[in-house]
């Protein structure tokens, strides 16, 4: 495999935002397998064989050197044929789920332009919705990829976690931590999937969906209304559907205990050169980073313990043929340049009572883009059990394909 030339692979870097400055690398792949013939980008917090990989932060670019090799998902993804032409922007350290990153810009989100893309995969997403790609690589931990999948009006996967290995990525709250992936077309998504899960079992049907009351509770009016007809998409694939409440205590004792343990995990990957190097961040970012390192232990302690039984509350619910139908986000993509407060905490928040669910717990899930609020995409997503990615891979296809 050999650097093909960046300039003439990726033409539209510059008008989209969406392609990191200073580290740029493109490599041809196989040229066979299932990916032949398509192109990729992967988020810079994937080492790419012979380029330093940046995090979303020119201190992370400056004190770190070239990677020896490619991470793994990057290699199966070359080894299947695709060529990769380019690295993409990320939130810094990729703490941040608007995509506006302090030092480098904000990627367009091609859905609207005045519009945040969402983070922290948010030059994946961008680049992947423009369509200047066939896919796009990305990591999830809080909603990374879920998040810009929605507001960029695309498909996008958090699989389970620790199904696609994450050698060569950065570590950020490592129990969390998922390789994900955007495309636009669903079969083109499926494919993808199916290389980087390295699973060719054949997909068992889901047969019946729970639809959280409580979620869908996160949503006004009306976007929720907005929903409705996805949600009649969903069910005509399926025998059964059935209202539940997921989090008896409130789906923001989810996110609470989700926060806790992440920031505790992000601390322990990245305090000590965050200590060292003393990097700048921007708003919202510099005060997550403050309060991760400041973790009461106890309090961790109860978070991991309350983890433990919303694990095995999920463990008991989604039985073979079962999954969630819920919000991927609460709304649309909020405007660019947007009050920090009101955008980095007040949404944010919000947003992680729905994104909490499947990190908690290790679980698949993928948003769809099956409906708009006015005219920005909202995404619906499905969540299955631990394990069944190919499962929900299927029936994301045939909903997708139109």
């Amino acid at each position: 495999m050999t650097a093909t030339d960046y300039a003439a692979a990726t033409p539209f870097a510059d008008s989209l935002n969406a392609y990191c400055p200073d580290n740029q690398i493109a490599v041809d792949g196989s040229g066979e397998g299932p990916l032949a013939g398509l192109t990729f980008a992967a988020k810079d917090v994937f080492d790419i064989e012979g380029a330093v990989t940046g995090n979303g932060h020119p201190d992370w670019l400056r004190t770190h050197d070239p990677a020896e090799r490619s991470a793994v998902a990057v290699e199966r993804l070359l080894a299947a044929g695709a060529d990769l032409v380019g690295k993409t922007i990320s939130d810094e350290l990729a703490y941040s789920l608007t995509g506006e990153n302090f030092h480098y810009g904000t990627p367009v989100n091609p859905a609207d332009p005045t519009r945040v893309p969402g983070g922290s995969s948010s030059g994946s997403a961008s680049v992947a919705a423009a369509g200047v790609v066939d896919f796009a690589l990305g990591s999830d931990c809080g909603g990374s990829v879920r998040v810009p999948a929605s507001y960029c009006g695309i498909l996008g996967m958090r699989p389970t976690h620790g199904r696609v290995p994450l050698d060569g990525a950065v570590p950020f709250a490592p129990s969390f931590d998922c390789a994900g992936w955007f495309a636009r077309d669903p079969g083109i998504f499926e494919r993808v999937g199916r290389v980087l899960l390295a699973d060719e079992t054949p997909a068992r049907p889901v047969m019946r969906i729970l639809y959280p009351s409580d979620a869908f509770a996160m949503l006004e009016d009306e976007p929720r209304a907005s929903l409705d007809e996805a949600i009649q998409r969903v069910e005509t694939r399926v025998v059964s559907a059935e209202k539940i409440v997921l989090a008896e205590e409130g789906l923001d004792t989810w996110s609470e205990t989700f926060r806790t343990i992440q920031a505790a995990e992000i601390w322990r990957s990245m305090g000590s050169w965050l200590t060292e190097v003393e990097p700048e961040f921007g708003p919202g970012v510099r005060e997550r980073f403050a309060a991760a390192r400041t973790v009461d232990p106890a309090r961790l302690e109860r978070a991991k313990s309350h983890r433990r039984s919303i694990v095995s509350a999920l463990s008991g619910l989604l039985a073979p043929g079962t999954v969630l139908v819920l919000p991927t986000v609460p709304r649309g993509a909020p405007e660019r340049g947007g009050d920090a407060g009101e955008i980095e905490v007040t949404y944010r928040n919000k947003a992680m009572n729905l994104l909490s669910v499947a990190g908690l717990a290790g679980l698949p899930q993928i948003s769809l883009p099956l409906a708009r609020h006015g005219n920005l995409p909202l995404g619906l997503s499905i969540v299955g059990a631990r394990g069944s990615d190919v499962d929900l891979l299927a029936l994301a296809s045939s909903l997708a394909s139109r």
